[in-house]
């Protein structure tokens, strides 16, 4: 009870593994009540013209968070600020702190200005299907939703300081404050101001959640702040440098969801639908990915500071493999259970059947790339942690621009399906080109990376599911009627027993390691982190 207790105490330095389980289990209790946010707007405003300008209210504010900030906040920042802490320089470390996050406040408070003057022309070009009533409810809500932009950049900046001090309590609750508050403001706010009210519930979350529950952990270890514009400072002109790049690259990671809602813009409900598949399907990338992506950069930087370039490598490959097959057999279930996961989830009030129908095809194909949305984290943190962000980020904004007319001719092709294959496709085409350049780059050799296992939980996930699908089957789903909750959780449920014997036969039978290495801390990939020698990136993000 005691080593529990400690594990929650928010001056607890955590280790990579203990980091890992913390955000993994915040990430799941953020995304559960994620759940419970995205199944009240489905309830109360279905998948119409209004929660499709809801949805879409957002990408204004997720492309200044892009432009202006990049990532940078905790991204680059946390490998200059860690290498100083390596070298006991705290003061150089404090005063780095201090310049950027005065001079990038500024800067995020003329861009906020700047961007609500031109929402309105903005909305209309980007989203050129809406009608007027749609593009005036949208420039409303996006200019509620603008000035939260300062509020996750400083949050990510603070959030930064305390993921190098191994501090991760803090960081790990932002997200799921942040979350709580939108449900607040629906519930609260919901019959007076409408759909705004999740508009503003977001704004006060972005100041609770990741700006305040950070600023209140900083606090706590003294990480002291005075405002200064110096400039010239070499540590803040290396932050631009490094910065600058994910400043102007352009990442499918972030435009993705942009792209899907610039073409479904031009059907009833479908930015809403795909909306909800969407973040459904964030749960596992958050749980798999995000949460062990965040833990491991300030592990992966302190290796690379440190010149252990061979742990370092071992240390990706390693997190690359677990997540990566975690994630083939997690897919044979999602594809499985899509219908009967979506219906469950989300039909209730507005939300119809014919919605789930179309949300569970969209869901399903999205889950194909689970493991390619893990993987390019960690490949993308493994570039940041040797303070390289030039290469990826030219990469992937090639590859960004080389996938719009995939998206177009697929979208064309196909309706709004297409746009869940060009993701497929998009995000893989990412996934390569990171792992290759670090491969080139003679950082991250991929012969090193354990492919036999990954072989074994691919064939296992695709025959497990495909099994579990067939055998579901026996359990119809009725499409209206109070029976209908029963035969999803019935078909869920058989899904889950088919699904977790197949694996577990599967794995047996192919004498997989897997089962091992997920239980085991493998002290060896971290080996200073066993003496105690060892100490986001784009944090919450304000994705509806």
């Amino acid at each position: 009870m005691t080593k529990l207790l400690r594990f929650f105490r928010p001056s607890h330095q955590h280790t990579a593994f203990s980091a890992t389980l913390l955000l993994m289990g915040t990430v799941m209790l953020s995304r559960v009540i994620g759940y419970v946010r995205e199944a009240y707007i489905a309830y109360a405003f279905g998948a119409g013209p209004q929660t499709d300008a809801y949805v879409a209210a957002f990408t204004l504010p997720d492309w200044l968070n892009y432009i202006v900030a990049g990532g940078a906040a905790s991204i680059t920042f946390i490998s200059i600020y860690t290498r100083f802490l390596a070298e006991k320089r705290d003061a150089d470390a404090q005063k780095t702190f201090s310049i950027i996050i005065t001079v990038m406040t500024a800067v995020m408070v003329v861009g906020t200005i700047l961007t609500e003057i031109f929402t309105p022309q903005f909305v209309r070009w980007m989203f050129r299907g809406f009608s007027p009533a749609q593009v005036e409810l949208c420039v409303h809500l996006t200019r509620i939703l603008l000035p939260a932009q300062i509020f996750f950049y400083v949050g990510g900046v603070v959030s930064a300081v305390l993921l190098s001090h191994r501090l991760f309590l803090f960081p790990a609750f932002g997200p799921l404050l942040y979350n709580i508050f939108i449900i607040l403001g629906g519930v609260v706010g919901g019959h007076r101001l409408g759909i705004a009210s999740l508009a503003y519930g977001a704004l006060a979350g972005s100041f609770v959640g990741p700006f305040l529950a950070s600023v209140i952990g900083a606090a706590r270890i003294g990480t002291g702040y005075r405002p200064s514009f110096d400039i010239t400072n070499p540590a803040f002109r290396e932050w631009v440098r490094l910065s600058v790049p994910l400043m102007l690259g352009v990442s499918l990671v972030t435009a993705d969801d942009w792209i899907l809602r610039h073409y479904a813009s031009s059907g009833i409900g479908d930015i809403a639908r795909l909306n909800y598949a969407k973040r459904l399907f964030a749960v596992p990338i958050a749980v798999l990915g995000q949460a062990t992506g965040q833990a491991s950069l300030p592990f992966f930087a302190r290796l690379f500071n440190e010149k252990r370039l061979q742990e370092f490598a071992a240390t990706v490959n390693d997190s690359v493999y677990r997540v990566s097959a975690a994630s083939f057999l997690t897919t044979g279930w999602m594809m499985a259970a899509a219908l009967p996961l979506i219906d469950l989830v989300y039909r209730r009030g507005r939300f119809l059947f014919s919605d789930t129908q179309a949300t569970a095809i969209y869901f399903f194909w999205f889950s194909l790339s689970l493991a390619l949305w893990s993987a390019q984290g960690l490949y993308a943190r493994a570039f940041y942690a040797a303070g390289d962000t030039l290469t990826p980020m030219v990469a992937v904004t090639v590859i960004t621009a080389a996938s719009l007319p995939i998206y177009s001719i697929l979208f064309h092709t196909f309706g709004v399906v297409g746009l869940a294959f060009a993701s497929d496709i998009g995000i893989g085409a990412n996934l390569l080109a990171l792992a290759w350049l670090l491969h080139y780059r003679k950082l991250v050799p991929l012969g090193e990376l354990r492919w036999g296992e990954l072989g074994k939980a691919a064939l296992t996930a695709v025959i497990a599911g495909a099994v579990s699908f067939e055998v579901a089957k026996v359990v119809p789903l009725s499409t209206a009627g109070l029976g209908s909750r029963v035969a999803d959780l019935l078909r869920l449920g058989l899904i889950s027993i088919t699904w977790a014997g197949a694996v577990a036969a599967g794995l047996w039978l192919l004498r997989s390691e897997l089962p091992g290495d997920l239980r085991r801390r493998r002290v060896a990939a971290y080996p200073a982190v066993a003496g105690g020698q060892i100490e986001e990136t784009r944090g919450a993000g304000t994705q509806p």
